[in-house]
């Protein structure tokens, strides 16, 4: 689509004849007017990259589109809500520089818009702006204190069971490749497929052993599926989306058993290395064992058969495939064909434990140490929303989120407050090396049957030098390197000091004849941070980590953080970056209306002294 032109200074002021009698100065639509709209329209030779300039019929207004995106998630509108406020809120026309009365659209163009800015990587281009906006005023600064920390979000799925989601990838697969292929080029299993998988459901009331056949049942079904798929007969039905990710969803819950085959197209089978005993791929003929099977497997009935497994009927030899056990199935598997990247988490233990699947959201926002005054608005603005993975744990996150900072332009904080998910003895050195802090507490050391930890010992990783409980030295240091992972640890060990050692029943487990200690290059470090984090200054620090959990509070129900609104984690982080753009709004909105409070209320105070003294 083309652009018509655009004019920010005549379009700024177009609507200035509301101003007198309908808004006053602290109207949050004439903030909105004065402080969001500039930073928005300044976005438009951004937003032009999304678009032809040369083809297609003219395109609304981008920049609008932007400003209703923001002010919808201010005000918590749908799409079509926000175009009934366009047709008769006067608010909403001065604040995004239109009149009552001038040409609307459909809200599909919001969809639409939304789609391009995923699709040419803009999604942040309203966050990022605003966060320009907040910095130009002064109240942010590209070296600033942050608090970071994450929270779930569920993904617009339904929770399913292993059998739900083979099932259903095979639904797809197959719904996507009927009209793909003709009749006559259709496999002879084909009807079987569909009648099972596209017209019939599981009775979720069967035994165990009924769903549990079925499981092994689907993965047969899915197995003979992928080989026609790897066949010359199939052609390019093979590249399609759900049949990729039928490939991906049978690697995660099967294997094939040696004497068995395995589908054998290389390329659509590029799924990540799972666990497994099985055998390496090989590549196989368009059949199985010499014969191909004429109709859709069938569970065996056989005395010898077990509730996980399944032999498909073959002339020469069978080819078994066999559900995986749970522990076997990888933490990233596909737990709904609707959203393959919405992935299973669990945050917390024991009465806090919480299970979900979906994405996971880090959030770092500034912090002001300045005591506020009553009734005035927060100083602290968001700086960062990042949206990965689910299964990725703090540490990666942060580390992403830093990249993503970077090209806003806000560099690493001075001073950053986390929890402990955060905090291990490498990212104490390395914030301590580039002369930033880490703010957050350390995990303890392992307990083991009520023995004397490392904690208790005073080690000095760079001298050799530890001091056991009992005042007594280390006779041995090692220093050992991990060849997967280059990763250097020392082992401190104290000999005979232990045999007549009064402490030694403290200190020494059952059979054990000496003390020795393994910890990581950087413990001296771990070990500082765990005596820090018992003394009140450092307590009275960590209260300015907490605000977080107040700021996601705010997020979850205000803005509805907590639930994708739409599948896929780019649209769910699009969905977080106007999340972020629009309390940063609120926020700043409502600073400067407490600020031309304050001011009103100095002068008022300055006129009624004047007066008095006369």
């Amino acid at each position: 689509m083309s652009l018509p032109t655009f004019c920010t200074q005549s379009e700024l002021f177009s609507t200035a004849g509301l101003s007198g009698s309908l808004f006053a100065p602290d109207d949050r639509y004439r903030l909105f007017a004065k402080l969001i709209y500039p930073a928005v329209a300044g976005c438009r030779a951004t937003l032009e990259k999304c678009y032809c300039s040369e083809d297609g019929r003219p395109a609304v207004e981008p920049v609008l589109l932007l400003g209703v995106s923001v002010l919808q998630e201010l005000d918590g509108m749908p799409d079509r809500q926000a175009i009934e406020m366009l047709r008769y809120h006067a608010g909403w026309n001065f604040a995004l520089n239109r009149q009552l009365g001038d040409e609307l659209f459909h809200s599909t163009t919001l969809v639409n818009f939304r789609h391009r800015l995923e699709q040419h990587q803009q999604s942040a281009v309203g966050f990022s702006a605003i966060i320009k906006a907040l910095q130009q005023a002064g109240l942010i600064s590209r070296q600033t204190r942050q608090r970071l920390d994450s929270t779930q979000m569920f993904g617009r799925v339904a929770r399913m069971s292993r059998l739900d989601c083979v099932r259903e990838t095979l639904r797809l697969a197959l719904r996507e490749l009927e009209p793909a292929t003709g009749a006559e080029a259709r496999p002879v299993f084909w009807a079987g497929l569909w009648e099972r998988y596209v017209e019939s459901q599981v009775d979720y009331r069967a035994s165990t052993e009924t769903l549990a056949r079925k499981m092994v049942e689907a993965g047969a079904d899915a197995w003979q599926l992928l080989e026609w798929l790897g066949s010359p007969a199939a052609g390019q039905a093979n590249s399609k989306p759900q049949a990729r990710l039928l490939a991906r969803v049978f690697q995660e819950q099967f294997e094939v058993m040696p004497g068995g085959a395995a589908p054998r197209d290389k390329e659509l089978l590029s799924a990540p290395a799972l666990p497994t005993t099985a055998p390496p791929e090989p590549q196989l003929s368009n059949s199985v064992a010499g014969a191909k099977p004429t109709t859709a497997p069938e569970p065996s009935s056989g005395p010898a058969a077990t509730p996980l497994e399944l032999t498909l009927s073959a002339p020469a030899a069978a080819a078994e495939v066999r559900a995986r056990d749970k522990d076997q199935v990888p933490t990233d598997c596909v737990r709904n064909p609707h959203d393959p990247e919405a992935m299973y988490s669990v945050k917390g233990q024991g009465h806090q434990k919480r299970e979900h699947v979906g994405y996971k959201v880090q959030v770092a926002e500034t912090v002001c140490e300045a005591t506020l005054t009553a009734g005035e608005p927060t100083r602290n603005f968001i700086v960062g929303m990042l949206t990965h993975p689910a299964q990725e744990s703090d540490e990666t996150g942060a580390l992403k989120m830093e990249q993503e900072q970077a090209r806003m332009g806000v560099d690493k904080p001075l001073v950053q407050y986390v929890d402990s998910a955060y905090v291990s003895a490498k990212k104490l050195v390395e914030a301590r090396d580039q002369g930033r802090e880490l703010i957050g507490p350390a995990h303890p050391g392992p307990q083991k049957d009520g023995r004397f930890t490392a904690a208790q010992f005073q080690i000095n990783v760079e001298e050799r030098h530890a001091l056991c409980p009992a005042g007594k030295v280390n006779t041995q240091c090692s220093r050992l390197v991990e060849t997967s992972t280059g990763n250097v640890c020392y082992r401190f060990e104290f000999s005979t000091q232990c045999h007549y050692c009064v402490l030694r029943a403290q200190c020494l487990g059952k059979g054990q004849r000496h003390r020795s200690l393994v910890v990581g290059q950087h413990h001296t470090a771990l070990q500082a941070r765990r005596h820090e984090q018992q003394t009140p200054a450092f307590q009275q620090r960590m209260k300015h980590r907490n605000a977080i959990e107040g700021t996601q509070s705010e997020l979850v129900p205000a803005h509805g953080l907590r639930h994708a609104r739409y599948r896929g984690l780019s649209k769910a982080a699009l969905q977080n970056y106007f999340i972020a753009a629009a309390c940063n709004a609120k926020r700043w909105i409502r600073r400067e209306a407490w600020n031309l409070r304050q001011s009103a209320a100095l002068i008022n105070q300055s006129a009624t002294a004047v007066a008095a003294a006369n």
